[in-house]
């Protein structure tokens, strides 16, 4: 009975901070930028640091095309952005935007070539440098590998982080969604971007849902009403599922020769990736190569990041790791303590 009265108490304490919250911005993405470069729906961002720069070579995140990048500044404490502003870095991000129907047709040798290159020559001639750093994240960093592959000249170092490298890892379950295993059979790209046009994000958040049903679907939801009451804690909560359900669509083209090539053909490890009629060559990458894996991930799994250093020709070529899972990693206040110096230091060690 005592029980039942103190669930009570909570979610009518709980509903009280929620209708106060709701009638203000759940702010995400923090920390202070200035847009430097746009084109077509992607933007360029240039952080606007507190601190003296420290070191003489910018760093460029390159984020997944799937959800927002501002996970990466979520919030004051938990910003990756703010922390390596704080250690001395110059950071810029590329936002991709919301790509619409008009974007159908756009490729991956768009993306590469085209976007990817086009910001990393406006930081290049802003800072005056034939090259820059990259950290790449998630799928960001499988395309900023092929980037390196292409352009080795324009890169100095290269940052991997939760990056799938190869997709026949078949403990995957988004390895053997996609096709990893069965090929067309798992997963009728074709089929599904021929009739969808782009892939509607609603759709994916869908499927990475059902890889953890309970955990992602139930048990976040049951595990509110412990914190529902407190409101710097519920508003965690609410930041995140802003960010979980804010999932641009997919350009169908992209997607399509995404899942084809990389997770149903694993061309990547096969040196059989084509972009802009150049073959990518993981062994044409020589420079160095700190690969940042979540040892809990779920998505990426740690053995197909981990695959990186069979197929690079890199001698300078350092691992790290951190016990959370794919969120974790960007989210989590411990790795937020660690990650950030791990990457500075690494990176000044190499200026």
């Amino acid at each position: 009975m005592y029980e039942s009265i103190e669930l009570i108490e909570k979610l009518v304490n709980g509903i009280d901070i929620f209708n106060r919250l709701r009638q203000q911005e759940i702010q995400i993405g923090v920390t202070p930028k200035q847009e430097v470069y746009r084109e077509d729906k992607v933007v360029l961002y240039h952080f606007q640091s507190q601190t003296e720069n420290l070191f003489n070579i910018p760093i460029l995140i390159v984020y997944a095309l799937v959800n927002r990048p501002y996970i990466v500044d979520l919030q004051e404490g938990r910003s990756l952005v703010a922390n390596l502003l704080n250690l001395g870095l110059d950071v810029y991000l590329i936002d991709w935007g919301y790509p619409n129907q008009d974007d159908r047709w756009l490729t991956i040798d768009k993306y590469i070539n085209g976007y990817i290159n086009n910001c990393v020559d406006v930081i290049r001639d802003r800072h005056n440098l034939e090259q820059i750093n990259l950290l790449g994240i998630c799928q960001g960093g499988t395309f900023s590998l092929c980037y390196s592959s292409l352009y080795p000249e324009k890169v100095k170092n290269l940052i991997t982080m939760v990056t799938p490298v190869d997709f026949h890892i078949n403990e995957g379950l988004l390895n053997v969604w996609s096709g990893s295993s069965l090929g067309k059979q798992a997963l009728d790209v074709d089929l599904l971007v021929d009739t969808l046009g782009n892939i509607p994000g609603n759709f994916l958040n869908f499927v990475f849902v059902m890889l953890k049903p309970f955990q992602l679907g139930v048990k976040k939801y049951i595990d509110l009403l412990e914190i529902v009451e407190y409101e710097d804690k519920l508003l965690n909560f609410l930041r995140m599922e802003k960010w979980i359900f804010d999932s641009p669509d997919q350009a169908g083209e992209t997607f399509r020769q995404f899942i084809k090539h990389f997770y149903q053909e694993n061309k990547l490890i096969k040196g059989q990736i084509e972009i802009g009629n150049k073959r990518v060559d993981l062994g044409n990458i020589r420079i160095p190569i700190l690969n940042i894996y979540a040892e809990e991930d779920h998505l990426v799994l740690p053995a197909s990041s981990l695959a990186l250093e069979k197929y690079v020709g890199s001698v300078d070529y350092t691992v790290r790791s951190f016990s959370v899972g794919h969120i974790g990693m960007y989210v989590s206040s411990k790795v937020q303590k660690d990650l950030p110096p791990t990457i500075a230091n690494w990176l000044k060690a190499r200026e």
